[in-house]
């Protein structure tokens, strides 16, 4: 069922990304597709749980915002709880910055509720 479900939000976001960048920068539409969803998350050295973990810690370390969103989507289409996720956000706090911690769970908050769409601004 969570497979079945990351596999449905890749394919969103897929196409979110090929439809914004396809006539601005089609190459990097190329390669976020294709290498980025399409290899790196797909390597069997990790799940995609795991990559979800991880990136979600490094956009909310790097202070991206704009790009938590879809990533919250897949770590919960991916199999992690809200219960999980809020939990992370919290260990990330002490490691990356409250302000930083406190913009992720704002978010995710967001995407719980239904209000943050897919793909607002980044990836």
């Amino acid at each position: 069922m969570a497979e079945d479900n990351a596999a449905a939000a890749v394919a969103e976001v897929t196409d979110l990304i090929a439809k914004m960048l396809g006539e601005s920068a089609p190459k990097l539409g190329e390669l976020v597709t294709d290498v980025l969803l399409g290899d790196i998350w797909e390597r069997p050295g990790l799940s995609a749980r795991d990559r979800s973990l991880i990136t979600i810690t490094a956009l909310t370390v790097e202070y991206r915002p704009d790009a938590l969103a879809p990533y919250l989507q897949r770590a919960l289409a991916s199999g992690l709880t809200k219960e999980e996720l809020g939990e992370a956000i919290t260990h990330i706090a002490f490691y990356g910055g409250f302000p930083n911690a406190i913009g992720a769970a704002m978010h995710l908050k967001a995407v719980l509720d239904g209000e943050q769409q897919p793909l607002p601004q980044g990836i």
